[in-house]
């Protein structure tokens, strides 16, 4: 599994992950082969921190690729700063536990 790991900064005063263009960007993650999910966190001042799995490396270039003109279209015009991208790699340690009443999806690594 490999994950990549971003920084985005919005207006302190919008809740990004209930616009429809977030909703929808998060949509076009999901449809792309290899897609394992996406843990997003807000931090404190618009600042959010994202933390996107992919199952191969060659899944998570590919999804880059094709995820760019989304994301310039749909988030690039809320955010108040540039993204940035902290870093891509293979994921080490997987302890992730799945919600009460969800089947076991971790991965082996």
């Amino acid at each position: 599994m490999y994950a990549v790991f971003r920084e985005t900064t919005y207006p302190s005063d919008i809740s990004i992950a209930e616009t429809a263009q977030f909703q929808e960007f998060q949509r076009a993650h999901a449809d792309r082969p290899g897609y394992v999910g996406t843990v997003v966190a807000q931090v404190g001042g618009g600042r959010y921190l994202t933390v996107t799995l992919w199952d191969t490396a060659e899944h998570m270039d590919a999804a880059r690729e094709s995820i760019g003109p989304i994301a310039a279209r749909l988030l690039n015009p809320m955010m108040t700063t540039p993204s940035v991208l902290h870093g891509t790699g293979p994921v080490v340690v997987n302890d992730l536990v799945p919600a009460s009443g969800a089947t076991d999806q971790r991965a082996d690594i």
